[in-house]
């Protein structure tokens, strides 16, 4: 259960009744293991700040204390809502750390808590983005190229050459988009908290190119595939 208090929620202890703050992982009062709740965040929750750059050794270090505090064999002879709520904090702890030690999925994340990623988003990477409709227009005449190749029984290694040269702009594609990325999460760090039109112009320049830069991992999944003879749906 979460309460508010001066409009800062709170999650109530279900041992003593107490009231503690969404981020706390104890109870202040009674010294118990607080049932999870589902106001805080990743970051919070692992207490790190909400920045794209993050120190790997500090992400680590909180993330194998806090293992060793809620790990489920401290709590087995606990009443049922501690063991509970140690696994509870356990498994999003795990689903946390997942999370944001990747640069990728952390970007996304931000995304997602900020609101300038949804579900819909998932159809709109499956559009061709406007900045990748050269490169896609060329690998598709390209992929055709290779695939009468093979059927006419062409040597491996000359369908495969094709293949790998075909790769070589998308690939460059994907190095700017993450230069690009690390360019604005740098600058997504740097913002202040009421910085409101600044961080809005930042979350909707990450949209864009994590959109981007899904669209190219399938090109390169795709060309994938053909090395491989398992083809795919042309793009």
């Amino acid at each position: 259960m979460s309460l508010s208090t001066n409009s800062h929620p709170v999650q109530e202890c279900r041992t003593c009744g107490g009231g503690a703050p969404v981020d706390v992982h104890f109870c202040p009062n009674c010294t118990k293991i607080l049932s999870l709740g589902r106001q805080g965040d990743y970051f919070s929750f692992l207490g790190v700040p909400r920045k794209l750059n993050l120190d790997p050794a500090v992400l680590e270090q909180n993330f194998r204390t806090l293992s060793r505090q809620f790990h489920p064999d401290y709590f087995y002879n606990a009443a049922p809502a501690e063991r509970r709520a140690s696994l509870e904090r356990s498994s999003y702890l795990n689903d946390a750390f997942r999370t944001l030690k990747q640069p990728a999925s952390r970007v996304s994340y931000l995304l997602e808590l900020e609101g300038a990623l949804k579900g819909t988003d998932r159809d709109a990477s499956k559009k061709v983005p406007a900045s990748l409709l050269e490169e896609v227009f060329a690998l598709n005449e390209e992929l055709d190229e290779v695939r009468e190749m093979r059927n006419s029984d062409a040597p491996e290694a000359e369908w495969r050459a094709r293949l790998a040269k075909a790769a070589v702009p998308i690939e460059q594609k994907r190095a700017e988009h993450e230069s690009q990325l690390r360019d604005l999460s740098e600058r997504w760090d740097s913002l202040a908290d009421d910085d409101a039109a600044g961080r809005a112009s930042v979350l909707t320049a990450l949209r864009e190119r994590v959109l981007e830069r899904n669209y190219i991992n399938n090109l390169l999944a795709t060309i994938e595939r053909e090395a491989t003879g398992t083809g795919g749906p042309q793009l």
